[in-house]
């Protein structure tokens, strides 16, 4: 998302098309959030990408504990889409004291 650590690795090589929801519990990992399967609603953004070289950079950043899926995104506008996600798969022992209930990584970031 903009703003976030991972952002400048898109730099140019993404164009931004709306906010977004996905299916899904939001936990928080310290310094990053991981999504979970779940009922919930997960806030996020929708980017285009204008290369598939830039899933290769994404996939080495999230690392091993993360699963990229392809999912159906909702966007603000209502419309849904197709897009690409990653799911949290590391140890869950924090998990369950972690929840984001309302599925806002900025808003619990900046609590």
């Amino acid at each position: 998302m903009r703003g976030e650590p991972a952002h400048h690795l898109l730099e140019d090589r993404v164009t931004f098309v709306e906010d977004a929801t996905v299916a899904g519990t939001l936990i928080s990992l310290g310094q990053y959030p991981g999504l979970l399967a779940g009922r919930g609603r997960v806030r996020g953004e929708v980017w285009r990408l204008q290369a598939p070289v830039v899933l290769r950079t994404l996939d080495e950043y999230e690392g091993y504990n993360f699963e990229r899926r392809a999912t159906i995104a909702t966007l603000a506008s209502g419309r849904r889409v197709r897009a690409w996600l990653y799911r949290y798969r590391g140890p869950h022992t924090r998990a369950v004291k972690a929840v984001i209930p309302d599925g806002d990584w900025r808003r619990h970031r900046w609590r």
